[in-house]
């Protein structure tokens, strides 16, 4: 089945095979960070709306749930903030309504303040948002968010959220080093971390290729440092352990470059996807390559795909 709005399921470190569900056309963000995998924001916005059909959103979901893949989470996310689509929660509402399979919205949290977009998360079985700092400088420095948010409006509507919402909030934070990883800096975070009380922190860095090629990883060391420091929900971000699942298309190219246009990806990133092997793989990317399709980069040490622009 061709997806115009589903893809995967895809590993992932969070949530081991989640079915992605791309309800934000590409780069439409409330925020334009400089670590972002996607590249630079082309249309920063604050601004909610039905920027896809939920009908044929749901159409896919169906399909793709009556496949019997193997999927642990059906997670809104992808290729903008998702929380900017005015029909979220009759989204997920609807998709509750197809199967039992939980839902996950990984967002980054800025549109939160606002009353409508925390009773759209309602519903959700796990919200993943993202919060980078308790310093609005540090904040404009690292997401370079719409003139019109600040992140002491945010702080205070992941708190208010946390209050009412039943399901489990798992806070990412993001660090870049140089930017968010000084003593004093993430003390005040800790702070407001204790402040929201998730049920899990995960640490994260510079993995993939960012948006700025100055936004460079914290050491394996120092993230350990930081994780001990904010305590037993902490955990550093792993990377995906299971055995890889068996191909669920088999368009293999044309699965391969949907994964790529989604993000840069490793050689291993595509073999845990697609559960081909590393050599008929590399038939594909290099042909893919050669017709000029992709290119190759690196970014510590590792080799990435993505594609031509």
């Amino acid at each position: 089945m061709k997806s115009e709005y589903i893809y995967g399921p895809v590993p992932s470190r969070r949530l081991g095979y989640s079915l992605g569900v791309d309800i934000i056309p590409f780069k439409n963000c409330s925020y334009n960070c400089v670590y972002c995998q996607l590249g630079k924001t082309t249309n920063l916005s604050v601004l909610r709306k039905g920027y896809t059909p939920a009908s044929e959103i749901i159409k896919e979901i169906k399909e793709i749930v009556s496949s019997n893949q193997k999927i642990d989470y059906i997670t809104f996310s992808g290729s903008g903030e998702p929380t900017l689509h005015s029909n979220l929660g009759e989204l997920i509402k609807a998709t509750k309504r197809i199967t039992d399979i939980p839902i996950a919205v990984l967002t980054n949290g800025s549109l939160i303040y606002r009353p409508e977009v925390r009773t759209d998360l309602m519903s959700a079985d796990i919200v993943l948002p993202t919060l980078c700092t308790a310093n609005n400088a540090v904040f404009r420095d690292i997401n370079r968010p719409h003139p019109e948010l600040l992140i002491e409006q945010i702080i205070k509507g992941l708190s208010d959220f946390r209050e009412d919402y039943t399901g489990e909030i798992w806070l990412e934070i993001m660090l870049v080093k140089g930017i968010n990883d000084e003593e004093q800096e993430l003390e005040e975070l800790h702070q407001v971390v204790i402040r929201i009380k998730p049920d899990k922190i995960h640490l994260n860095t510079v993995v993939r290729p960012p948006s700025e090629k100055t936004a460079l990883p914290v050491s394996t060391d120092r993230l350990k440092s930081i994780e001990l420091a904010f305590g037993k929900k902490c955990s550093i971000i792993a990377d995906f352990k299971k055995e890889p699942a068996p191909a669920a298309f088999a368009e293999t190219k044309t699965q391969v470059i949907n994964l790529i246009k989604r993000r840069p990806v490793t050689l291993e990133d595509i073999m845990n996807i697609t559960g081909l092997s590393r050599h008929e793989i590399i038939k594909h990317i290099d042909r893919l390559i050669k017709n000029k399709e992709i290119i190759t980069s690196r970014h510590n040490d590792r080799e990435y795909y993505e594609i031509l622009k």
